[in-house]
């Protein structure tokens, strides 16, 4: 069954609905150059409120590793997602979590540079040179379908209730990955459409 991640997660309202409509995962933005930013504090008082099967996510780029460890501990992370430029070798230096490494795809992008990382996952978005992730666009889903050779992908950049069953008769990931595609705002979750979207999802998944 596909799995379905709501990223950008600021309140527990809108953490607990997406639990309660099926999404697996949930985010958090701990990149404080990205809206929508949360304190790890505040995180961590909404992770403390999720069910137990339920992963919290955590979204950084280019950190020190005990920065991003720290955060991890404090607020109970289970899986790390990193939008920078780390290296293979840095993504083997979270023993206890599981790693997933982002790649920006654009029209040239070469599906090889993943063979370098051993990560527990891939998540492929849009690239823009300006933004690391939440470009609310596209790109060419048949770079993700032979991504697929090297491992788990989850599906990001630009979905939304409308196209998500395209995506995932298409690409067929491990996951998909939603963030501004359901909100009214930065941070704050349209409930209907983060119902609508795991509802296309999952039926898409057959």
């Amino acid at each position: 069954m596909i799995r379905v991640k709501i990223c950008r997660m600021t309140s527990l309202d809108d953490a607990l609905y997406a639990v309660e409509c099926g999404a697996d995962a949930v985010g958090f933005i701990f990149y404080p150059k990205a809206a929508p930013y949360i304190p790890p504090d505040r995180a961590a008082q909404i992770v403390r409120g999720l069910p137990p099967f339920v992963t919290p996510v955590g979204v950084f780029v280019d950190e020190p590793h005990d920065r991003v460890a720290g955060v991890a501990g404090t607020v109970g992370i289970r899986a790390v997602q990193l939008h920078g430029d780390e290296s293979p070798e840095y993504c083997r230096r979270f023993p206890g979590l599981r790693v997933i490494k982002a790649f920006r795809i654009g029209e040239n992008f070469d599906v090889k540079r993943l063979a370098a990382y051993q990560v527990d996952a891939f998540l492929l978005d849009a690239y823009d040179p300006k933004l690391r992730g939440g470009t609310g666009r596209t790109f060419n889903w048949d770079i993700a379908v032979e991504a697929r050779r090297y491992g788990r992908i989850i599906l990001s950049g630009g979905l939304n209730p409308d196209n998500v069953a395209d995506a995932v008769a298409k690409v067929r990931p491990y996951a998909v990955d939603v963030g501004s595609g359901v909100e009214v705002e930065p941070g704050h979750k349209d409930h209907e459409k983060v119902a609508a979207f795991i509802r296309a999802a999952r039926r898409s998944d057959g």
